[in-house]
């Protein structure tokens, strides 16, 4: 099958942004919200470390209009309490700021004369084009507003709607308050405390990763993290088992920079043979010459094999072919054959491969040389000429002596890996990244993001006490050893703005005890900008609900933002570990799509209590997509959906007009009560632009069962046998 691409492009109106403004402000998911004031928990947090100075005090001011020749911008930020800046009388009008350099904003304070705005929002921009919102209001005051605002930006603007009187708008002073309290931050540095450094001639290095091995085999919801990183060169005799929050990588532009004459492996001698918990851990940019000829590769979900060169063959089971739930391979070469053996799903992306053998239910490929033919259901192979769009993960690398970051260039109708001849894409040097380390506040990081830095989250777990605001385009957030952010205090964890190109990569979200609206948002509310040429990307970007402690969030990541890649992501509420249970560790949503045109590549989406996935956006695409529904499920009454029985594990809105989907399945087990049944594992609206192929759901043990497919179509699950109800296309 290929894949298209054209379609139409969505565009911004004044009218859409202001019923958005006017519709409401409280954060009520699944429906989006308009743009308001952060809540009240992250402006409690920017405020601890808000300076008091006034940024925007002498600055060059402009503004739409001016009443006349004497109440000029300029006034607003004059200091003088006398003079005033005043517009036309007319909608809407604005006054920006310039700071002079970007800088983490906290509060804006407006003094106004009796013509104020009743209608307005404070907005934030670092190159005067492109505007963020950071506070919105219907209904103004008048007086002086203490406006407490997170995010950052050179300039700051006033963008008046609706004025409250007949006349324009008219302010005494426009103060900008900045967070001055956190100091400069440098760029470069050390990659810390958990990051194994090896060349060739380092001694002991078996001995050295097997004390690793120790403590992370068995070590699955522990705070400890590591990244065991190959200088270019050639390695011999070596066997590199992986545990658990265990990146290896080489350090070479190039797989075949970095010679391993070994093994990388990962088996599940730790859980009896059983594979389907090998998470969180991966294996990146090396070249393997197996001893056997054969490496073992028997992972679960979250387990990313990424530019690699295996120059024999690769085995996904573990040793006596035990159960075995992952997986995924992107940007790879494996000269001999793939044997998926016992592994019940797979994704393959934009890769090379000598042959694949067998298939248990679920076995996709996108982009892949010498991927098996299309024959789903039976074996059950999904085969797509090319991926649509791709952008490989950024990587570390040595340049010389140098580390640096390489950002891969977006590729289109992709097919084979993206490393043959020149790679294609850019290099960042590290002293363009503030490379975060055990004990960096959000407070820090931020700072680096408002001064212009990339993020370098070494290995480790860091706690948040309000977002990470990613705000400037092209924005690199990278971390190693799954490094692990949790927010505190039912922040989301993560907020980019609608902007350009923001790579984030290689990170853990665990939720933290009190709730949390969205773990990763990706877009305010309402963003309409186009991305397609420069889109942001979430690769190998994980999301955990409980299992390591308490947990909740209404939301695991919600994309706002058009065009957004999602390359490789486990959303996961915890079926099993700490703090576990229906009410323990509630979540509704795994993934809410709201932007146009964006495209999963690679969706495990486990557990939730409401739609594990909720498609509203419009030309959505969907390349692989794997799924349990809610284990802990009491009983049918708590999983009831009004008439229907059940949440579906992929609901497509009613109002979209365009969606596609390949390879995607779901399956129950019921566990607390096997009487409960679903009337469907994906729900749609019946539209010709709407269509899916190769779809199956599937009851483990008949803990549960379903009643058809998609919709009203496809033969119900029945009995004990683990057998697959299968679509090849709908309608």
């Amino acid at each position: 099958m290929r894949l298209t691409s054209a379609r139409p492009r969505r565009g911004p109106t004044a009218l859409l942004g202001l019923a958005a403004l006017l519709a409401g402000t409280a954060l009520a998911l699944p429906a989006p919200p308009a743009q308001a004031a952060p809540p009240a928990r992250d402006r409690a947090a920017a405020s601890a470390d808000c300076g008091t100075d006034d940024a925007a005090r002498g600055r060059p001011a402009t503004a739409s209009s001016t009443e006349n020749a004497a109440l000029t911008a300029g006034n607003a930020v004059d200091g003088d309490p006398g003079t005033r800046w005043s517009s036309a009388f007319s909608d809407p009008q604005w006054l920006r700021v310039d700071l002079g350099s970007v800088r983490q904003l906290c509060r804006v304070v407006l003094n106004w004369e009796t013509a104020y705005g009743r209608s307005y929002q404070i907005q934030a921009s670092d190159d005067g084009t492109a505007w963020r919102t950071l506070y919105a209001t219907a209904s103004g005051t008048g007086g002086t507003e203490t406006l407490t605002v997170s995010g950052s930006g050179r300039f700051v603007r006033l963008n008046g709607l609706t004025r409250g009187t007949g006349w324009g708008y008219s302010l005494w002073s426009m103060q900008v308050n900045t967070g001055d309290g956190v100091p400069p931050v440098q760029g470069g540095g050390d990659l810390g405390p958990n990051v194994l450094v090896f060349d060739p001639a380092t001694p002991g290095i078996q001995a050295k990763v097997d004390e690793v091995f120790r403590k992370q085999e068995a070590n699955q919801f522990g705070p400890e993290r590591y990244a065991l990183l190959f200088k270019p060169g050639s390695y011999s005799g070596l066997n590199v088992q992986l545990g658990f929050y265990t990146t290896i990588a080489g350090l070479g532009l190039k797989p075949d920079d970095t010679a391993v004459h070994g093994d990388v492996t990962v088996d599940a001698g730790w859980f009896n043979g059983n594979a389907t918990q090998n998470f969180w851990r991966s294996a990146e940019n090396l070249a393997l010459t197996p001893v056997n000829g054969t490496d073992r590769w028997a992972v679960a979900q979250a387990a990313p094999f990424r530019r690699m060169h295996v120059r024999g063959g690769l085995n996904l089971s573990p040793d006596g072919y035990g159960w075995a739930s992952g997986g995924y391979i992107a940007d790879s070469r494996i000269d001999g054959s793939v044997g998926n053996y016992s592994q019940q799903q797979w994704y393959t992306r934009d890769s090379a491969i000598g042959g694949f053998s067998n298939g248990v239910w679920n076995q996709v490929f996108s982009g892949v040389q010498g991927a098996p033919a299309q024959t789903f259901p039976d074996p059950p192979y999904t085969m797509l000429d090319t991926t649509p769009v791709s952008r490989e993960k950024p990587f570390l690398y040595l340049d010389g002596g140098q580390y640096k970051v390489f950002v891969p260039a977006r590729r289109t109708n992709a097919r084979g890996v993206s490393w043959d001849g020149t790679p294609q894409g850019t290099s960042r040097p590290l002293d363009h990244f503030y490379l975060v380390k055990p004990g960096a506040t959000a407070a820090t990081i931020n700072a680096a993001l408002a001064q212009g830095l990339d993020l370098l989250f070494t290995p480790g777990v860091y706690h948040v006490d309000r977002p990470i605001e990613v705000t400037r385009p092209d924005t690199v957030v990278l971390g190693l050893g799954l490094a692990t952010v949790v927010p505190d205090n039912g922040v989301t964890a993560i907020r980019v703005a609608d902007v350009d190109g923001v790579r984030l990569a290689g990170l853990l979200i665990d939720a933290g005890a009190v709730n949390s609206p969205s773990l990763v948002q990706i877009g305010p509310d309402g963003s309409a900008a186009d991305h397609a040429a420069d889109p942001t990307t979430l690769q190998d970007v994980f999301v955990r609900v409980g299992g390591a402690g308490p947990g909740s969030a209404t939301a695991g990541v919600v994309i706002n933002s058009d065009d957004v890649i999602i390359d490789h992501t486990w959303i996961w509420r915890a079926d099993h570990g700490a703090g576990v249970g229906w009410t323990t560790n509630p979540a509704d949503y795994g993934l809410l799509v709201r932007g146009d045109d964006v495209l999963a590549t690679g969706l495990f989406v486990e557990h939730f209590k409401k739609y594990d996935v909720q498609w509203s956006g419009e030309r959505g695409r969907t390349v692989f997509f794997q799924n349990e529904k809610a284990y802990d499920a009491p009983n049918q009454a708590a999983v009831q959906n009004g008439p229907t029985k059940g949440f579906a594990a992929y609901k497509v809105d009613d109002g979209v007009t365009v969606h596609e989907g390949w390879g995607l399945g779901s399956y129950c087990y019921f566990n607390v009560d096997p009487t409960i049944r679903m009337d469907h594992g994906f729900e749609a609206p019946v539209r010709p632009g709407v269509r899916f192929h190769d779809l199956l759901v599937v009851s483990l043990g008949g803990n549960g069962q379903y009643e058809h497919v998609i919709n009203g179509t496809g033969a119900a699950t029945s009995g004990t046998s683990t057998t697959p109800s299968t679509l090849v296309a709908y309608p």
